[in-house]
């Protein structure tokens, strides 16, 4: 728990982000809350005819869940993102090679990238899905081979990082949410925090 010397009475409760990504907790840190960070023990693999939506939220949840499991009394905070390629899922490459593959079929195409994230909190529970509509240039082999030296984007979904050189992937970008194309939707989150007493405007009062 959070000791509040100015408002003794007004204790905060832990906020724990259940990814070891550092995208993710770059973006966190926008928010000025402190929070810990706990890897979730978590299978990414998708069940038998999940969508690609369903499998984003799904994830989401199963990491909160799992890290909620050994802090009952913390608000945790679970995210996962997949690309929609024509209902197709498309994760993390893993490789500079498959990297490639992956921005060879996303060339010229039109995709959703699925942004979720789940918050958990020792009374509530909510799970929120943000899609990013997303144009993709017509790339050439020299163009993408370039761009994946550049990134090294292997543990990005759709090996695009939109907060670097991959934003030059894409010709158009459509989101509620401008923060969701890079994995953690900061709009909707702070919205879900502020349900469970952590706005991150009132830490000064």
């Amino acid at each position: 728990m959070q000791y509040n010397a100015k408002h003794p009475e007004l204790i905060k409760p832990r906020l724990i982000l259940a990814s070891t990504s550092q995208y993710r907790q770059q973006m966190l840190s926008r928010l000025h809350l402190p929070f810990e960070v706990v890897a979730p023990a978590v299978s990414e693999a998708a069940l038998l005819g999940e969508t690609p939506w369903a499998l984003a939220g799904r994830l989401a949840r199963e990491k909160a869940r799992a890290v909620a499991l050994q802090n009952a009394d913390a608000i945790v905070i679970g995210a996962d993102q997949v690309l929609n390629l024509n209902g197709q899922a498309l994760g993390k490459p893993g490789s500079l090679a498959a990297a490639g593959q992956q921005l060879g079929h996303l060339s010229g195409q039109t995709v959703v990238f699925h942004s979720a994230i789940a918050v958990l909190s020792p009374t509530a529970s909510w799970v929120s899905v943000i899609d990013s509509h997303a144009r993709f240039r017509t790339l050439s082999k020299a163009q993408i081979d370039y761009y994946v030296q550049i990134d090294q984007p292997t543990d990005t979904a759709g090996s695009a990082k939109a907060e670097k050189l991959g934003i030059a992937l894409l010709e158009q970008l459509n989101s509620t949410d401008p923060t969701a194309i890079i994995g953690l939707p900061l709009i909707e989150l702070t919205r879900l925090l502020t349900l469970c007493g952590l706005d991150p405007l009132d830490q000064g009062s």
